[in-house]
Formats: structure tokens, sequence, C-alpha cells
């Protein structure tokens, strides 16, 4: 029986209702054991969450930090300076959320540079995660990073693995490791498998959609996910796998490649 485990990202699954709350029964019903998503939507409240989880049992497997009101805040602000105080404010806010729903992880996102990038940019994330691994250590939370690919968000300011794991090195901190998502590691580096293997002992989080329309892993594309998921499971990974796709044709009508795949009965 495989290790892995699959959650449903609500940010791109269910989203054929609107209510944000309800997504987590959708998620529920459809066989999830576990979800992931962003910090709450401004119209529901932590306390709506906690209810519906503790309705469903889903298992709240990762939350994207609350993006607070920072210019394009929509990916973060952990490498703009003079954004220090709204980054931790912005953190605090989310291990406030993670612990009400037992959730052990956090991605902290690094934002969109709009000008060049600086040594000063390079500075103020080194010390904005230095400070955040404190915190979360603290909590007993796990951050993670992801490299975002430049087609899909250009100007992000990670998007080199190799950045990614040196930032690691240098936070040096238990509390800080990678997330692999597989769509933008084929994007960015390809060698998909060989990746797996050589970040294996980094491994925070993981991620998948097939490349390069990022639709269901059984859909038409780049990836045989018959062969990477084994892949990842043989390298030692056990945690979840972030399921964060576009559905073709509306999300239920899409899950057959989990059983398909020998991961649900």
């Amino acid at each position: 029986m495989s290790p892995l485990k699959f959650a449903a990202n609500l940010n791109f699954l269910f989203t054929e209702s609107a209510d944000f709350v309800e997504r987590y029964r959708l998620a529920k019903a459809a066989g999830f054991g576990g979800v992931e998503g962003p910090y709450p939507p401004k119209n529901v409240s932590v306390t709506d969450l906690v209810r519906v989880q503790q309705e469903t049992g889903l298992e709240q497997v990762l939350l994207n930090i609350d993006l607070g009101d920072v210019p394009d805040g929509q990916f973060g602000c952990a490498a703009f300076p003079e954004q220090e105080a709204n980054f931790i404010k912005n953190l605090e806010r989310t291990i406030e959320c993670a612990k009400a729903l037992n959730c052990k992880k956090i991605h902290i996102m690094a934002g969109k540079l709009k000008e060049p990038l600086s040594d000063q940019h390079d500075s103020t994330y080194i010390s904005n995660l230095k400070a955040a691994a404190r915190i979360l250590e603290k909590n007993n939370i796990l951050g993670v990073i992801e490299p975002i690919n430049k087609y899909a968000v250009p100007g992000y300011y990670l998007s080199s693995y190799e950045k990614a794991i040196g930032v690691i090195r240098e936070v040096n901190s238990p509390q800080l490791k990678l997330m692999f998502d597989i769509y933008h590691a084929q994007h960015i580096r390809g060698d998909i498998t060989k990746g797996i293997r050589e970040f294996a002992s980094d491994l925070g989080h993981v991620q998948l959609a097939q490349v390069p329309c990022r639709t269901e892993p059984d859909s038409p594309g780049e990836l045989d996910y018959r062969y990477v998921l084994p892949t990842l499971a043989s390298a030692g990974y056990t945690g979840w796998v972030g399921c964060e796709y576009k559905p073709r044709a509306g999300t239920e009508a899409g899950l057959g490649w989990l059983r398909q795949f020998g991961y649900w009965n």
C-alpha cells in the first residue's frame, strides 16, 4: 500500500461552489481525508473553518500565509524590503489560524517583484525566514518555500530550486523545508524523478498537476504520474500530496485517476 496521501487544494478543486466553507464538505463527500489552501478569505472566519473541520473530520494539511494588504500581496511579501513588519504580522496571524485547525504546515510566499532583483531582496528574504523559523519552532509548525515558474507568475522572487535549497541551507532550521510542486518543477528544471531523489531529504510538501495545462494527472501532457508518484514514495516521502490542478470537466468528474492509479478503492 502506498504511503502517499492526497489532499484537495480548495483554491483549485470544488470551485463549483462559491462558498469556501462548502468546499470542505464537497471534498469530504468526494473521498478526501485532507485539504490545503489559502488563508481564509475575508468573508470566512477561523471559527467557520473550525466548525466545518469538526463536522467533516478533514485534516487541514497546509495553509498559505495570510497575504495581508501589501501591494501585489497575492503572492506574499517575504522578499520585500521595508515590509518586514507586515511579513511577521501575516505569519503570526496565519499561525493563529493554523493552530486552531491543528495544521502543521504553512507555505511562506516570497512575493512578486515589480523592480529588478537586488541583493536587498535576497538579504530581506533570508532575514525574514530566519525570524520566521524561530517563531515557527515555538509553535511546532513547519514552514515551506516553493519555487514558482516564470510562466505562471512572472517576476515571482523564488523561481529556482538551487536558490531555494541555498536559502534552506543558510537559514539552517528544521522548521524550513522545500515545497516541491511537480507542475512548477517541470517548467523550471524538468528531470522530475531525479529532482525528487535529489531533494528527498528537504521535502516538506509536494503538489501535483499535469504539464503544460495544469489539469488532472491522467490528462494528456508531459508527465507520466504512474511513474512519478511511485518514485516519490520510493524516495521515502510519506506525507501529503496536494492536488493543485484545474479540473477539465468538474472536480468530481476528474477524480477517477486516484482509483485508476490505485490510491483510492
